[in-house]
Order: C-alpha cells, then structure tokens, then sequence
C-alpha cells in the first residue's frame, strides 16, 4: 500500500492519503483514550451521516482498541439511545465536527487485538421489536472480505469504492475490501444516494464498485436511460437487502450492461452467504438463466450453507426449509441477549430464519422470511415494532402490520387496524410513529377492518392480510 496514494476522495477531489487516513485515526484514537478516558474493550457508537470523517472514526475506534457500534443515522433519537444504553457505548459520535473535536494534537500507538476481539455490533431488528446486537469480530470482517474478493469481484489498486448507501451497514462493510487492496473510497459530496451525483462520478473516477439496495439500483437505471449516461467507470454494482424484481434488473443490465452482481447475508453472517456473480448474470445462454436470476446465488467460499427442517434435519435438493450457516464468518452471538443467541445459533449453526430452496447445482432461492421482515428500500422492519407503537393509540384495539410489494421502495408497510370505538384518524396515528420509531418504519397505508383473521391458537394469519391487500380499503387520506 502507498501511504501517499489516496485513500479517500469527497466526491471527485482527494480528502486524504492512506497515511494521512492512518494519522487522523491515530490521533482520533489518542482524544478517545487520553483525554476521553475509554479503555480497551470499551464501545463507541457512530450515529452519524455518511462523511470522511466517519471512516476516521471508524478506523480510530480500532486503533484505540475499542469495539464500533455503527447505528443508523435515520433512526429515531428513543431509537438510537435504547441501542447506546443496550451496548453501553461510552461515547455517541454524531457528526464530522464532532469527529475533528475529539483528533488530538498527537498519535496513540496502535493497539494490539487478537482475531477473536470485539470489532463491530451490527443491531439488526428482532420480531420483539427490540433490535438484537450482532457480535463480530476482526476474524470475522476479515472472512467477509475474503468471501469477497473470492466469489463477487476483484479490486485493483486503482479502485473506487462508493459510498451512496449508510457506512452503518452494508456499504461501510464493504470499506475493507478497498482498503485492504491500497484503493480508494469515494464518499458523494450529499453524503447519500442522489442518482444524478452518483452518475457524475461514476463519469469521472475509474473501476468504481459500490453495493446498492435494489431500490437505489432502479432510480439509477432510470436516471441514466433517461438522460444517455454511460457511466464508463462503472466496474461492478453489488446488490442485495431486498427483492429485485426481475423487470427491474432487465432495466439495469439494460442500462449498465452485465456489470451487476447480487449478495444474500444478515448482520449475523455479514454480507455474506451466497452471491450471484457478474458471470451468472451475463450467462444468457444457460437454459436455466432466468431461473438463477431469480436466486440469490451459490454458497460463499468461507461459510456452509444447509436448508433443514424444523429438526433440524437437513432436506433435499428442491425442498423448502430453513436457511442455516456455519463458517468463521458467522457472529458468536448477540450483544447481552443469551436467549437470542441460544435460537440463532444452535449445533454450530446460524439459523437465519429465512426459508429457501437450495437446486441440485446449489443455487439458492428465497421462498419467505419467516420473521415477516418488511424490506423497504434496503432498510428493514419489523412488523411487531410498528405494531407496539400503533397499541398506543387508546383507539387502536389490534395491529397488524405486512409489506406490500412496491416498485419503487421493493415494500411498503400496510397496517391493518381493528379501531376501538371511533376510528382513529390516519393523521394521528403517523404522528404517533414519528414520535417513536424512525420515519422509514411509518405505515404507507391503514386499512380499518372489524377483525383481524386468527388461527385456532389466536395468531394473526398474515398470509390472508397479504391477500386482502388486493382488495379496497379505508386508508389515509
């Protein structure tokens, strides 16, 4: 790696060296220990917008020997304090002026760290609502981004990373793979995802990669057939996070060629699971071409990949079951949830409560989520903490909360509602959400109904709500 080359570009300008990147952590790890007083172990949580600055935050956290807690900046502020006291985050940094108070005058040495430490808690939604911190560490980022540069793409020297979706998640796991070939990382001058920005700097930097929810690779495609871009230094979309539907990946292949590629994993397996390549995509001469466009690819090479029944027993070619991980990428359990932990992982195994079909090539295709995740341009949620928020209203009797497919955000929330007496205006029930939960998460539609269908046990029966959706009803105005 040249420490004079860059390593972080503000659009198209350079904002810093590799070695100016490795002093601004050192001294950012300096302020964290000598004047802040964390000690090795400790966590800080980032919940902050995407900037340059956040990657020094990011890199000197581990310089200091500290665990990062990245957190979505969208969330709600109730939101983001219950994952701070839940990790017991010493210290919450929130923007990039924050990030230059703390840089000291000098450079902490850099601290010693086994691959099983602490590096990152990955909070992920659970079906209480309470998000579920996943614990990885070093050996397992370095697993991930071996998984890679092994079965999604190359990264030359000369890359370009681009940051248009939250380092807190899926684009800020993916800054090791540049950093660890010497390339460099482009963070938009929005600080997010604005089609026309990212087309212009795919226009101006070269080999550019960036990972994308599908949502995002839809506005781009239409952006660029629109207006003619050609996007000449577009090497590699990743996409995942969410259903893409197969008109819309037509759309982008239309518009960038056979330069996408798709991930499937969970904060509990970071990113990493299956991948369908670059070259599964262009295979259009494969008889079963559409077919595998339609699956979320083959096994990484650093994880096993089983689907089992309910006992765990491992099933057939073509039969639907659970989706199951083991490999050293996989977490070692959930942040001060030993009960969670016990579920997700059990017999060495990742259970991920997804359900899939693995074919006798071993392609795997996503059936359902058996946890009801709703995922919303990239983001997800959880049906059941939409729906606590929603029993607040004294005249909400019951809740019930599904995604309905959506073309432009992959779902929409839809909230089924049993009103107790007079029917709560939709108006008021949006203010409600606002005032708890992040805005992403407020239902896009309400639909009134004098019951809800419930099994012989009293459960909800999603599967018929889903159904009803095609069907009128009372929504907000």
């Amino acid at each position: 790696m040249d420490p004079d080359g860059p390593a972080v570009c503000r659009g198209r300008a350079p904002w810093a060296s590799h070695g100016e990147l490795a002093r601004r952590a050192a001294r950012f790890a300096h302020g964290l220990t000598s004047r802040l007083g964390l000690a090795a172990g400790e966590r800080v949580a980032l919940a902050m917008p995407n900037s340059p600055e956040y990657l020094v935050a990011l890199y000197g956290t581990w310089w200091a020997g500290l665990a990062a807690v990245p957190v979505n900046a969208k969330l709600h502020p109730r939101e983001v304090t219950w994952i701070v006291g839940d990790c017991g985050a010493r210290l919450t940094v929130e923007s990039a002026g924050q990030v230059a108070d703390i840089e000291d005058s000098l450079e902490a040495p850099l601290a010693q760290a086994s691959p099983q430490t602490l590096a990152w808690i990955f909070y992920t939604s659970g079906t209480t609502g309470r998000p579920k911190g996943a614990m990885l560490s070093h050996r397992n980022l370095a697993q991930m981004t071996w998984g890679y540069f092994a079965d999604v793409d190359a990264v030359a020297g000369t890359g370009r990373l681009l940051h248009a979706a939250p380092l807190s998640h899926g684009s800020g796991l993916y800054n090791f793979t540049h950093l660890a070939r010497g390339a460099a990382q482009v963070l938009p001058e929005s600080d997010g995802f604005d089609a026309a920005e990212v087309l212009d700097l795919l226009a101006w930097h070269r080999d550019v990669s960036f990972f994308a929810a599908p949502t995002m690779v839809k506005r781009l495609a239409d952006a660029a057939l629109a207006g003619g871009a050609r996007a000449p230094g577009l090497q590699t979309i990743v996409y995942g996070g969410g259903p893409m539907y197969a008109a819309d990946l037509d759309r982008a292949t239309q518009a960038f060629g056979h330069r996408l590629a798709q991930i499937y994993g969970q904060g509990e397996s970071p990113m990493t699971i299956t991948a369908l390549s670059k070259v599964h995509h262009a295979d259009t001469g494969h008889p079963r071409h559409r077919e595998r466009l339609a699956s979320v690819g083959l096994p990484h090479s650093v994880v096993e990949v089983a689907i089992r029944d309910a006992e765990g027993r491992d099933l057939p070619a073509g039969e639907v079951g659970e989706v199951c991980v083991r490999g050293d990428v996989v977490m070692s359990g959930y942040w001060n949830n030993p009960a969670g932990t016990a579920t997700a992982l059990r017999d060495g195994w990742l259970w991920t409560g997804d359900l899939a079909t693995l074919d006798a090539d071993g392609f795997l295709t996503l059936k359902d989520r058996s946890k009801d995740l709703i995922v919303s341009g990239g983001s997800n949620i959880y049906p059941r903490e939409v729906e606590e928020v929603l029993l607040l209203h004294p005249n909400v009797a019951e809740a019930s909360v599904v995604g309905r497919p959506d073309p432009e955000w992959g779902e929409a929330v839809v909230a089924f509602v049993v009103a107790r007496g007079e029917v709560p205006p939709p108006a008021e029930l949006d203010r409600l959400c606002l005032e708890h939960i992040a805005r992403f998460k407020r239902p896009k539609e309400y639909r009134f109904v004098a019951s809800l269908p419930k099994n012989n046990y009293g459960k909800v029966v999603k599967t018929e709500l889903r159904a009803a959706l095609a069907a009128p009803g009372r929504t907000r105005a």
